[in-house]
């Protein structure tokens, strides 16, 4: 029998690391969506949660299968918005209901947050995704545009 998949938060409301075990084991999983990270990923997260950012784990027994990194954002054209910088799903156990879970409970929080929206941004390259997207009911409400300055 397969363990239970459950969902642990690995910061607090203020972006404190509250489960840095879960946090270490999130890594290979986190790489497999963002491989430029730097090296030191750790430091690198404690900085994204520093600026906003929180972070759930889907997990069975002591794997983490996937992972959302989010963070709540206020702007004139939608409103308060939860806003979801990274969701993936460990290539070798997609397509298992991991993705759906950490989307469920991440508009769950939304709610709870009294957002507006659910948004997030998704390569243009990653079709299988936008096809999960679409089916979670996303929209394509416009196009993001962006100058490299580095």
């Amino acid at each position: 029998m397969a363990p239970e998949r459950v969902l642990h938060e690995v910061t607090d409301a203020a972006g404190a690391v509250i489960a840095p075990e879960w946090l270490a084991r999130a890594e290979p999983v986190h790489r497999q969506l963002r491989d430029k990270l730097p090296g030191n990923y750790a430091e690198r997260l404690r900085r994204v949660f520093e600026s906003g950012g929180r972070m759930v784990v889907a997990t069975e027994g002591e794997a983490v299968r996937g992972l959302a990194l989010w963070r709540l954002v206020e702007n004139t054209y939608e409103g308060r918005r939860l806003y979801v910088d990274d969701l993936v799903t460990d290539t070798g156990n997609r397509s298992r209901g991991i993705g759906h879970e950490l989307l469920a409970y991440l508009e769950q929080r939304a709610r709870a947050l009294d957002c507006d929206v659910l948004s997030l941004d998704s390569g243009t390259q990653r079709q299988d995704a936008h096809r999960f997207y679409f089916r979670e009911g996303f929209v394509i409400p416009a196009f993001c545009f962006r100058k490299n300055l580095k």
